[in-house]
């Protein structure tokens, strides 16, 4: 099966092995869950920093079922069923949000990654929310990315339905169930320009302003339906 060049550079067939598996996986999931997904723009073709605004667990999959790339997920997916085991053995790096140590320890492997020519999936926001547009952006990926001189790729993505975010107190069981317990799951996402650039503060700005018009763009198609 051929890799894409956002992993061109890699010489370690077991971690193609392990992209290709989890793709695979991906893609299983999305057919027997019964997802709608809408697709916009082009699937980067270059590595680089892959930013996405935040709705549910579930978002990294909508992503990764079509590029290749390092996910950032927090610790607590790694124990939950199916999602976590497939996350383990296939390249996701965990962090524990509240813990300052994991967190340096997670921009290290970010930096390590990406100086490798790898492509990294984070979504900056830190939490799922139900807001329309995209809440503060952590600057702590885009830093590495402006210092590397690796491009930011934005990614907006939302759900038709808004009781399918993850937000309060949810727990994972729950949550499945009413958003995949229905006939099908609509989701629209959209792939952007890549932003280049040396300044932290134009990066986020930039990757902001993008990701914003789409998701109330997606809002707004889906109201006039």
């Amino acid at each position: 099966m051929l890799i894409t060049n956002l992993f061109y550079k890699s010489k370690d067939k077991k971690i193609e092995r392990a992209i290709i598996y989890r793709r695979f996986i991906i893609r299983v999931l999305h057919y027997i869950l019964g997802t709608k997904i809408t697709i916009y723009g082009k699937e980067p073709t270059i590595s680089g920093l892959i930013i996405s605004n935040h709705r549910s667990y579930f978002d990294p999959l909508v992503i990764l079922r079509n590029i290749l790339a390092y996910p950032v997920a927090k610790k607590e997916v790694e124990s939950w069923p199916l999602i976590g085991s497939v996350c383990k053995t296939t390249g996701v790096i965990f962090v524990h949000r509240e813990n300052k140590n994991s967190r340096m320890k997670t921009l290290d492997k970010i930096n390590i990654i990406l100086n490798k020519g790898f492509s990294i999936l984070n979504t900056p926001e830190g939490t799922t929310h139900i807001e329309p547009t995209t809440i503060k952006f952590k600057p702590g990926a885009f830093v590495i990315a402006a210092q590397l001189g690796v491009p930011v790729i934005p990614v907006a993505l939302d759900y038709k339905n808004t009781s399918d975010a993850w937000i309060g107190d949810d727990t994972f069981i729950p949550h499945f169930l009413r958003c995949f317990g229905k006939w099908r799951t609509e989701i629209k996402i959209s792939f952007l320009e890549p932003i280049f650039s040396d300044n932290v503060d134009e990066l986020i700005a930039s990757s902001k302003k993008q990701i914003d018009q789409e998701l109330l763009r997606f809002r707004k198609e889906w109201d006039a339906a």
